[in-house]
Formats: structure tokens, sequence, C-alpha cells
């Protein structure tokens, strides 16, 4: 027998959790799956924290998406009664003709977003655990900081079930038909039907829409935490920014202030390409020295006894924009989440756009930008 839903939302990570979040409080009979038991650690949304950030380097037309963010960010606080934001602020950090400063200014001017343009000795001056190079500059955004991820997921499913959703974890997604009136979605437990399914399945995107020949580069990346070696307080909440830094052309580390568990900071699209059912799970020794040479010669005060390390995933497209749309040839089918490493702060808004598209409204931002099929010839 074939259970029916409204909308089927495969993948319930980052995007996924929202979306069956948003559709359950529309009062649609939705089901949620998952192969793993969110939150969990095997794809791209764990390791305690995500930046969020307003003066969006990247491209000046994600930031009224991320200001849509917020406030639904606030508005799953406010539900959940969990805590799932903290304002840090925010440092855009490196040379003044670099990719990171020429777009956060630029997003900032066309948006007019507040912010301060530091020089080098300002930014030592205000964060004095900062030692940047002489040359560079420093963007500094007010509304900046930093999500829970994990917490962020289970107060979306929390909230889900308790309006309704049903959601089966350890159970994958093994096949998806066209039937009438939609899509038929066959598990490893069995077989459901559905107007629309939502596929925000992250690294395993391109194993499920083989179809699409989406181009997509699933790469392994590494977050790091330290226990400061002196000045601790300097790194704290409330002291220190998170924080963006190119450090070579094209090349940036970023990092979060200590908030009980060290100073965590990583590597931006720096990891090896995999397929994410078989990713290297250990943190090899010479991966650690690598962040530390680097955090050596900008927060030299922070190199202390590392604390932890944690493998998650950035699943890349080659102009680094997400994929949020309908299947070009399969309308019931939405593809959502290849995220490239920067959509987790957006989560709460794409949920909502997911939503729409899901139940056939019309989304209030323009999403062509993330079109599925950008990438056919």
């Amino acid at each position: 027998m074939t259970t029916t839903y409204d909308v089927i939302v495969a993948g319930l990570g980052a995007m996924g959790s929202q979306t069956v979040c948003e559709l359950a409080r529309r009062g649609h009979r939705v089901l949620g799956i998952d192969r793993f038991a969110p939150p969990h650690d095997r794809g791209s949304s764990h390791g305690h924290s995500r930046i969020i950030r307003e003066a969006y380097f990247e491209d000046p037309r994600y930031v009224p998406l991320v200001q849509r963010a917020y406030q639904r960010w606030a508005a799953l606080e406010a539900e959940s009664g969990a805590t799932l934001f903290r304002q840090t602020g925010g440092l855009m950090l490196g040379p003044p003709d670099g990719m990171l400063v020429k777009g956060a200014l630029l997003s900032a001017t066309l948006h007019a977003l507040p912010y301060d343009l530091l020089s080098a000795d300002a930014v030592a001056r205000r964060f004095p655990a900062f030692h940047p190079d002489a040359d560079m500059v420093g963007v500094w955004e007010p509304r900046a900081g930093m999500l829970a991820p994990e917490a962020c997921i289970a107060a979306a499913l929390q909230v889900a079930t308790a309006r309704g959703a049903e959601l089966h974890t350890g159970e994958t997604v093994t096949g998806v038909d066209e039937v009438p009136g939609g899509v038929e979605v066959t598990t490893t437990h069995g077989r459901y039907h559905a107007a629309s399914l939502v596929l925000s399945v992250g690294a395993w995107t391109a194993d499920l829409v083989a179809d699409l020949a989406l181009p997509l580069v699933v790469q392994r990346n590494v977050q790091h935490w330290f226990s400061p070696r002196r000045g601790a307080a300097q790194f704290a909440s409330g002291a220190f920014p998170i924080f963006i830094n190119e450090y070579a052309p094209g090349k940036a580390w970023y990092g979060f202030p200590d908030v009980g568990d060290g100073l965590k900071v990583a590597l931006h699209h720096h990891g090896p390409a995999v397929h994410p059912d078989q990713v290297d799970r250990v943190v090899a020794p010479d991966e650690v020295e690598t962040i530390r040479a680097i955090m050596r010669r900008y927060l030299p005060d922070a190199d202390g006894p590392a604390t932890g390390s944690a493998v998650c995933l950035y699943t890349n497209t080659p102009d680094e924009h997400f994929v949020l749309g309908r299947h070009p040839d399969h309308p019931a089918v939405i593809v959502a989440s290849p995220c490239s490493g920067h959509g987790f702060k957006f989560a709460s808004a794409i949920g909502e756009l997911l939503a729409d598209l899901a139940t056939d409204r019309t989304p209030d931002f323009d999403i062509a930008l993330f079109a599925p099929g950008r990438f056919r010839g």
C-alpha cells in the first residue's frame, strides 16, 4: 500500500528541516525522510556554529534573502524556545582589492548596510587578538553572528512534528518516479506518493537526479577547535567577532569566538573531492598544522592545544551559487541545497521558498540565479 502526502521532503538537514517545518506550519500533510537521524555529522550542517552575515561578499543579490533569514530564525527561536543565534559582529579582513573586502563593500553600499571600514592598525586596536598584514583592511558589520546548526535543525523538526509532520529517519530514498498526480518515492522501507517532492539531500544530490547531470563536486573540509595559549578573554564572545580573512589571493580562512568549546577556525574551499559515502572522517596531524600555521600568523595568541576537529562536506557548483528550483523535466520534483559551503545561514528563508514551490505558490524572491537547469548547454 502506498501512503499519500501533499509533499515529501527528502533530506532533513539545513534546508530540508526548515522546509518540512514551514509546510507543517501551513497545515500541509508532509513526510520528511532522512537516511540518518538529524541533526547528524554526516553532511554539511554540524560543528556547533555557522556564520550569518549581511554584507555578503559573494554576491549582493543574496542580501535580501539573508535579511529574510534573520527574521525567520528569530521566529523559529520564538516558536521552539531554543537559542539559535548569537550576535557577535563580523570582520571581513583582507587586501582592499581582494574578493572579500571588495565584495563586502559592494553589498554594504548597494543595500545601505551599516559598516565600518578599518585600517590594519584600527583592526588591531579594536580586536587585539588580530595581527593583520599592514596592507589589509577590515570591513566590520555589526549584525553578523553565529547560528547553532544542530540546534536549528532540531528546533525545526521539533516544530514540524508538533504541527503534524511525519518524520522517517534511518530510511534511504532509492527511487523517484513520476506518476499521475505527482511523484512516487521508493525507500528502503516502502513507497510513498505526493503531489510534489523536495530533494534537499546535499552531497547526495547528484546521485538522486543523475538525469540532470549537475556538475557538482563534493569537497571534504575540516573544522578545528583550539584552546588559546594566552589571553583567553580576548577570544570570548563579546570581545571577538566571527571573521573571514583572505590571507592570499582567492584563499580564505574563517573563525568564531570561543563560546565554551574553544576557538573554532577552518579553511574555506580547501579540501579534496570525495563521494559522500566514502569520506575519510579521520583528521590527519598535517591538516591541523596547516590551519595552525595560518593562525600563528594572524592570531598568534590562539596557538594553543588543539581540542578537536570535525569533517564536513561542501557540495559545490561551478559558479558557487545554489541549486534551487523545479527539475526542468519533472516539475513535481524540486531540487534544493547544493550550497557551495555558504548556504546554512539562508536555510530558514529557503525553507519558505521551497514550501512555496512545493505548493504552487510564487516565491517572494527571484530565484532564477539558482535554476537547476542553468548548467545545460
